[in-house]
């Protein structure tokens, strides 16, 4: 598929997002036909806001391990790295944390980010997600999206 074809897509698709939508099965890495960026952006608040700000900035010198040697929350605007990885590894951090994700991986690296797996649902850390992506420029997203698509292939 050419990135123009994709650009369309992910426009179009984010131009009909829909305000409610049935989850997936729990665990599941595939996302649900709709999800509702106004409950992301509640939820990203809530749960997320606290680490990674309220503009999605991020900690100060998040690219420098702190004094206890984690790396401080990264920013998920355009500034940091989210929109690098696929959606597998967005969801899998937010569900399952990083050290374990990354554990899982064969990777040993201690991670400051906690798994929401006891906590939100799948369809809530989509909408999340759906809320973050939102806010990035087209480049991004179509970026995102790319990668996305091609871990799927």
């Amino acid at each position: 598929m050419t990135a123009l074809a994709i650009a369309i897509s992910s426009i179009a698709g984010w131009a009909a997002l829909a305000q409610t939508s049935d989850a997936p099965p729990p665990g599941s890495l595939v996302q649900p036909a709709r999800v509702d960026i106004a409950a992301g952006q509640d939820l990203y608040v809530e749960n997320c806001a606290a680490c990674h700000g309220a503009n999605l900035e991020g900690q100060a010198d998040w690219q420098s391990p702190g004094a206890d040697g984690r790396l401080p929350a990264p920013p998920h605007d355009r500034t940091g790295h989210t929109w690098h990885h696929p959606d597998s590894v967005l969801f899998g951090y937010t569900q399952l944390g990083g050290t374990e994700l990354l554990k899982q991986q064969g990777m040993d690296f201690d991670s400051g980010m906690p798994g929401f797996a006891d906590t939100l649902s799948d369809q809530e850390i989509w909408n999340i997600l759906a809320y973050i992506k939102s806010t990035w420029p087209d480049r991004e997203r179509e970026v995102q999206a790319e990668r996305s698509l091609a871990e799927q292939q």
